[in-house]
């Protein structure tokens, strides 16, 4: 009952607030850049421009399309597994994405868009895609926590998620100049350590009162599984959808189709090889399938090749399906940490894996396999690095793992610290996992549940 109190009365005064307060900082600080801006005509004749079609809108639009359908579909449905969660798997996604985006946009435009003639941040298509990115830091975050944290809980994770993510990404892409065009260390590394490092902060040694809840159903499966193929088929676009134009952008869909393709037979086959009398377990084909996708980030635009795609997609299948198996049970057991999503399978363990392999893959690189101008290009070998060495850019790479990791781990021990605070109306130990406790449910879904399972 104090849970219901607390969140009937906070939820909408957070939700106001930030509102009103997105509203204030966008409106001193957000505008439209040159190419979103009425004076693109004035552009176009001042850069002899001969078509609207060189605006960036049409090269990046179809990869924000799919970016933005992963987000909000695939990672929402993806956390519809629980019998009696699904209202808040998909729910409370909706909502840390939506004011998740519109911080993300501040937060990085001041680091990487802000016009210091004007004082302003100019935002075009590019920035919603990595808006976009910013925000599954979180959600993935999230899937370490789901189930057990209050909305307003949530919101304050996505506030200092967001931040720090904006802070580490920085660091590693304009300071450390580590390429991560997938975002396996940014995004994948940064996020799932962050929210282990909250769900450990955050545990419940009670947890197991709403044990009858934490299982899934044959609907909630079914649903999950929607987010997974939303996911899994959009994947390259969202390895891609940063990337240099041109043969960079071909070659990180390349290597990311070949490397999720690779994952899913490995997973079924592990899955059915560890299952009893060889059945499979949905929970590996929901969220395993998808971990070679995670692992290929960092290095998709690089001349990883097709059969290295696919050695890095079987790994991550063996690795990721066994940690369902093996090492969930052991991290809650002994380490105290509940991942009720698994992330440390799917993201925590493939996101380092990612940043392992693009450390030896840019270290490997040549002039013989990429040509001068396609090194220059692919590692952006210009300006205050224009005489870095290969080998230099592999250990800077793993500079960037590091960072990831340092700020994923102690940040998620902070933030945790704030959210442990007796104010956020977070769930009684009995009723995690219950849609009941934050949601309308109907009713005739109550008589539903009671009279079958």
């Amino acid at each position: 009952m104090g849970a219901n109190t607390n969140v009937r009365f906070s939820l909408p005064a957070v939700c106001v607030v930030w509102q009103t307060a997105m509203i204030i900082l966008f409106g001193v600080f957000i505008r439209y850049d040159e190419e979103s801006d009425p004076h693109w005509l004035e552009h176009k004749k001042l850069n002899n421009i001969s078509s609207d079609i060189e605006n960036d809108f049409y090269f990046r639009y179809p990869s924000f399309q799919d970016v933005h359908v992963m987000i909000f579909v695939g990672f929402g449905f993806l956390m519809t597994f629980l019998k009696r969660y699904s209202f808040g798997g998909v729910g409370f996604n909706f909502l840390i994405a939506a004011f998740g985006l519109q911080w993300a946009l501040l937060m990085q435009g001041w680091f990487h868009s802000l016009d210091y003639t004007d004082g302003k941040i100019k935002i075009g298509i590019e920035n919603l895609i990595n808006a976009d990115f910013c925000v599954a830091g979180c959600l993935i975050a999230y899937g370490a926590l789901l189930g057990k944290v209050s909305p307003v809980q949530l919101m304050v994770l996505t506030l200092f998620g967001i931040t720090l993510f904006a802070v580490e990404e920085y660091i590693i892409l304009n300071l450390i100049h580590a390429r991560d065009a997938g975002g396996s260390m940014v995004i994948h590394t940064f996020g799932a350590y962050y929210g282990l490092s909250i769900s450990w902060m955050l545990y419940r040694p009670n947890l197991d009162q709403s044990s009858r809840l934490q299982g899934s159903v044959y609907h909630s499966d079914v649903f999950a599984t929607i987010g997974t193929l939303f996911l899994w088929m959009f994947w390259p676009s969202f390895n891609s959808a940063i990337t240099d134009h041109g043969d960079g952008q071909h070659r990180a869909v390349i290597n990311t189709y070949l490397a999720l393709a690779s994952t899913v037979l490995t997973t079924v086959a592990m899955s059915s090889l560890f299952q009893k009398h060889g059945k499979l377990d949905m929970v590996h084909v929901q969220n395993s399938t998808l971990a070679g996708g995670v692992a290929v980030g960092t290095a998709a635009e690089f001349m990883l090749m097709p059969y290295g795609s696919l050695i890095v997609g079987f790994c991550c299948g063996v690795i990721s399906t066994l940690g369902y198996i093996y090492i969930s049970p052991f991290l809650e057991k002994y380490m105290k940490v509940q991942d009720t999503c698994g992330v440390h399978n799917l993201h925590a363990m493939p996101g380092v894996i990612g940043g392992i392999v693009g450390a030896i893959t840019a270290a490997a690189a040549s002039e013989s396999v990429y040509g001068h101008e396609g090194l220059v290009k692919t590692f952006d070998f210009e300006g205050a690095f224009e005489k870095m060495e290969p080998t230099t850019q592999g250990g800077h790479q793993a500079g960037g793992l590091c960072v990831a990791l340092i700020f994923g781990i102690g940040g998620g021990m902070i933030v945790g610290a704030i959210l442990r605070l007796p104010i956020w109306g977070d769930p009684a130990d009995d009723n995690c996992f219950d849609d009941e406790t934050y949601w309308e449910v109907p009713e005739d879904e109550e008589i539903f549940d009671s009279s079958i399972y």
